[in-house]
């Protein structure tokens, strides 16, 4: 049920963007992405765990560099670090202990992050928005 809202989310997200003109502004996208990698911090801080909490800002600046990047270079290097984002909702239990993480939230956040980046994708390979 988490993989099919995160996916539904992600595409209702997209697509309401997308026909309101928020997406309009390159820096949309890069927002989303930033906001996705910290919600592991919140999580973090819900747990009660300062440890957790270090570790998950640490990853989160990758991600927030990469937005970065992507905000001043390529809106492609979002889509790999929303993809990238996505893998790691895969692996981040065995890598990072967080005991704020609701059960269901990789998988709702693994197929949020891929759909989001898949249809980034679509946006630039389709020309309805500029890298």
């Amino acid at each position: 049920m988490a993989l099919f809202v995160g996916l539904a989310l992600a595409l209702a997200v997209g697509a309401f963007a997308t026909i309101v003109g928020l997406d309009r502004d390159r820096a949309f996208y890069p927002t989303v992405t930033i906001v996705i990698a910290f919600l592991y911090a919140l999580f973090a801080v819900m747990g009660a765990s300062t440890d957790t909490l270090v570790l998950e800002l640490l990853a989160g600046v990758a991600f927030l560099a990469a937005a970065v990047a992507g905000f001043k270079w390529s809106l492609w290097i979002v889509v790999i670090a929303l993809a990238a984002h996505g893998v790691f909702d895969l692996v981040h239990g065995a890598v990072i202990h967080n005991p704020g993480v609701p059960a269901w939230w990789p998988e709702f956040c693994l197929a949020y992050d891929v759909t989001a980046a898949a249809y980034l994708a679509w946006l630039l390979t389709s020309r309805r928005l500029g890298r």
